[in-house]
């Protein structure tokens, strides 16, 4: 039995989790909104709809890219239209702000044949098939090319409640809801709230 045999043997999931890593590994959001506006402004079509709904509506990469024609054609801002979530099987709305409507309506207008249940970011292989994880991932990488930090398909919905949470002082209870957290402490820990800054916190002087 060669050497390569015998790794394989002692770990038959080698591949797999060297995959898995990637896909599992920490990222960041993007903070900077010059950034964000860089990343939109080299994108059209699927890709800028994809990027745009991504940071806008808080939804894991597995549940985005579920996002079927019929669920969000002819939505006004404001509007929402529901699905179960693929990790922890809540039902959940999602609501389309203007910059989602936006996005989605330039987007169908380029593809006015789209079946009601196409999904709505399909693979270059076709209209069938949604964009995968992975390659949701890869895309990332590469509009955040340049930005310092770790990126991959979890920065759209860490960028949103990034954004949320410095920008707009959205509370963490809400912030809790609309990720479907079920405790506020993994709500503090997804934003990366830290022991430490609740400590820093008490330190202020009032």
């Amino acid at each position: 039995m060669n050497e390569r045999a015998k790794g394989e043997k002692k770990n038959p999931r080698l591949n797999v989790r060297k995959k898995g890593e990637l896909m599992g590994k920490r990222v960041d959001p993007i903070r900077d909104q010059i950034d964000i506006d860089r990343i939109k402004s080299g994108l059209e079509g699927r890709d800028l709809a994809l990027f745009v709904v991504g940071i806008n509506v808080a939804l894991r990469a597995v549940d985005l890219l579920s996002i079927k024609v019929g669920q969000v054609k002819g939505l006004k801002p404001g509007e929402y239209f529901f699905l179960v979530e693929r990790k922890t099987g809540k039902r959940r709305s999602v609501i389309i702000n203007k910059a989602s409507h936006k996005a989605i309506a330039l987007y169908l207008e380029k593809r006015p044949g789209a079946l009601d249940n196409e999904p709505l970011f399909p693979s270059r292989k076709g209209v069938r098939t949604p964009i995968s994880r992975y390659r949701l991932n890869r895309l990332v990488q590469g509009w955040c090319k340049g930005i310092r930090g770790e990126f991959g398909s979890h920065s759209l919905r860490k960028t949103w409640g990034y954004h949320q949470r410095v920008r707009f002082r959205t509370d963490t209870p809400t912030l809790m809801r609309a990720f479907n957290h079920s405790s506020e402490a993994q709500t503090l820990t997804y934003l990366g709230i830290t022991p430490g800054d609740v400590h820093k916190a008490f330190m202020n002087q009032i």
